[in-house]
């Protein structure tokens, strides 16, 4: 009977866990490049004296879903969305590098290529620095170049180039920022990688499945709960039978 209890009690709090990974993709269903989340259920023997009959249930985090998102043309020159397989390279807070699908780029007030949310852009040789007073356009093969503004149209200058990286899916981990990053250390240039100019990718989060899985999920948790009470009844009985002989 204690080994329902185990089952069932572990199994309820991991639900909840996965009911906490759906919502959260439910509310990046609109975060630009976004890559869902994806968990699955384990059982984990409990080791001790004895023979190891219990055993938990652990929510094991697979990792993301990869497949893109739908493209949806912005016109706004500083967009971009990755064609296919690829990462755009920015600098996290400490330094190191992070990978992004969200394309949505700016121009900070010193004049550094940045996300929307404020981190670099990383390019080949390092931080883009983009010069005043100036009209950007960034190519398919993610070449940055200006043309002044005092001078349209006119002739363009390469400035930089994105660091567009394909790592391979298995080597890529989400860190706590929501930015991914390597497990073997910086990803390498891919020029095989492009970008589509005046576009940001939307999420890959499928509302219809992430609701049915919260139906599911909370379905789920309604059948641990009644093998808990089972396991309750169980016991009264037996301790009924118990107190009578």
């Amino acid at each position: 009977m204690d080994r329902m209890i185990y089952t069932a009690m572990t199994g309820a709090k991991h639900i909840l866990e996965q009911q906490a990974t759906t919502a959260h993709n439910l509310a990046n269903a609109t975060s630009t490049g976004f890559r869902a989340q994806v968990d699955s259920f384990r059982a984990v023997p409990i080791l001790g004296n004895g023979m190891p009959t219990r055993v938990f249930v652990v929510d094991a985090t697979v990792g993301a879903d990869f497949n893109p998102g739908p493209i949806q043309a912005t016109n706004r020159d500083l967009d971009v969305a990755i064609q296919g397989k690829g990462w755009l390279t920015v600098q996290r807070a400490d330094g190191s590098e992070g990978y992004t699908r969200n394309g949505s780029l700016k121009v900070s007030e010193n004049g550094l290529l940045q996300t929307a949310s404020g981190l670099t852009v990383v390019g080949d040789g390092g931080p883009i620095s983009i010069p005043p007073d100036v009209a950007i356009s960034i190519a398919k093969d993610g070449t940055v170049s200006s043309v002044s503004n005092g001078t349209l149209p006119g002739p363009s200058n390469a400035i930089g180039r994105l660091k567009l990286v394909n790592p391979p899916e298995e080597d890529l981990v989400r860190s706590e920022d929501g930015l991914f990053v390597t497990k073997s250390g910086n990803a390498e240039v891919d020029a095989t990688v492009n970008v589509v100019s005046g576009a940001l990718e939307g999420s890959n989060v499928n509302v219809v499945d992430a609701m049915v899985t919260m139906i599911s999920l909370a379905r789920q948790f309604e059948t641990q709960m009644k093998l808990l009470q089972s396991a309750e009844n169980n016991a009264n009985k037996a301790s009924q039978l118990l107190s009578m002989g």
